[in-house]
């Protein structure tokens, strides 16, 4: 197609000519010093445009001659741009393959090259990304030393990189080892200079939820790990995991009872209503000694007993085994309908059992304490608190040989 319009273009060219110089009846006569030249005009035309192209060439060549010097500096920037940019893929490959002394040498001839005159183009951007390569490779060759040099180079490079994805890149690297390094401090402050849109992509969330647990603050491991479950950073089973982990871990940190119901306070309700939650609570409770707050915190929970699965169920019962001193006379029904529903469960069965006794309703209390004292799956201490409390019952009723062979059963309990 291209080749068409060219023809077209000549034969237009072609046409135009001949019909405006095809006659040659024009004379064009020049005259000065005592002679004359007289030229027909078609020749006066050539002559003209001929001498408008030497003077183009002419002044053209001289402008070549002149900014050669310049031409050949940017020719020799160009080159060890180009020489920086392989020797850059190169330290990048040889560092995916773990090859981390190669690695270094590589992002060596980086600077080398990007340090030289004429200044290379982009060299503060390739000269970061070879001082971050250089600083991983040290950092896997254990010379902590010349990676913190290395990383203050980028750092001080960052000053004018600013805005470049490799500013944030050298405060993440620099973020992961000092977390490698056991130094919560220095990653908390490093990812605090981040800027707000860097700190809360995931690699930076997950970042800071590492240093956090590290530096022992679960309440702020906490938040993070709220955002990171927003964000699905992690499977679902795994996410549910790690924030029943560090609510228990809230809880733990607690040392009074103020300060227990406080930690409850701060979290949210979804949480409030995990049944693995409320039973590490409710135990920290009974700890502490707020037994009402613990009894509190489980009564929704345990009203939907039900809904719960066997590890949940279990979890719950026994941890309301240690919260049972002092209970009223409103947890009666509650302990029956949850009995009624869950008739096989053993933990249960010690909770309503113990619950009963609390209450002084040994008759209720002798069947679920004994069903509980006597399965295996319950812990020891249950069992032994549950033998016990049948030994009183049946002091209580007059039965000594009854009473003594409960005391038996409670004393053979590992």
């Amino acid at each position: 197609m291209r080749a068409v319009v060219w023809a077209v273009l000549l034969f237009a060219v072609a046409v135009v000519a001949a019909t405006t110089l095809g006659t040659n009846d024009g004379l064009v006569s020049v005259a000065g010093g005592g002679w004359r030249a007289d030229l027909s005009l078609n020749l006066f035309v050539l002559i003209i445009l001929g001498a408008c192209f030497l003077v183009m060439g002419a002044v053209r060549a001289v402008d070549s001659l002149l900014t050669l010097p310049t031409r050949a500096a940017e020719w020799r920037a160009l080159q060890r741009e180009r020489a920086a940019q392989r020797a850059l893929r190169e330290a990048y490959l040889e560092y995916d393959s773990a090859r981390y002394l190669r690695a270094q040498r590589a992002a060596e001839r980086v600077l080398g090259f990007t340090r030289g005159e004429p200044p290379v183009p982009e060299a503060d951007e390739i000269s970061l990304l070879a001082l971050l390569v250089l600083a991983s490779s040290l950092h896997r060759l254990q010379d902590r030393e010349g990676r913190q040099r290395a990383l203050e180079q980028a750092l001080a490079l960052t000053g004018r990189a600013r805005g470049r994805p490799g500013a944030d890149a050298a405060l993440l690297r620099a973020a992961e080892w000092s977390l490698e390094d056991r130094d919560a401090t220095t990653a908390q402050r490093l990812l605090e200079s981040l800027p707000p849109g860097v700190s809360r992509r995931t690699h930076a969330l997950r970042l800071r939820l590492q240093a956090a647990r590290l530096a022992a603050q679960p309440a702020e491991a906490l938040k993070t790990a709220r955002l990171l479950a927003k964000h699905q950073a992690f499977p679902a089973a795994a996410t549910q995991g790690l924030l029943r982990t560090l609510c228990a871990q809230v809880v733990d940190a607690a040392h009074d009872a103020d300060q227990l119901r406080q930690a409850w306070s701060t979290l949210e309700a979804a949480e409030r209503r995990d049944p693995l939650v409320v039973a590490h609570a409710v135990r920290r409770a009974a700890r502490l000694g707020a037994l009402a707050d613990g009894r509190a915190w489980a009564r929704p929970v345990w009203d939907r007993m039900v809904e719960l699965s066997s590890e949940e169920r279990s979890a719950l019962a026994l941890a309301f085994c240690e919260c049972i001193e002092g209970i009223g006379q409103d947890w009666l029904a509650p302990m029956e309908q949850a009995l009624s529903a869950v008739p096989a469960d053993a933990a249960i069965a010690a909770a309503v059992g113990m619950t009963f006794a609390g209450r002084g309703l040994w008759g209720k209390a002798a069947a679920p304490l004994e069903r509980s004292a006597r399965a295996a799956q319950v812990p020891g201490d249950v069992r032994r608190r549950a033998w016990r409390l049948l030994a009183e019952a049946a002091r209580g009723a007059g039965d000594e040989a009854r009473a003594l062979a409960c005391e038996q059963q409670a004393s053979i309990i590992d």
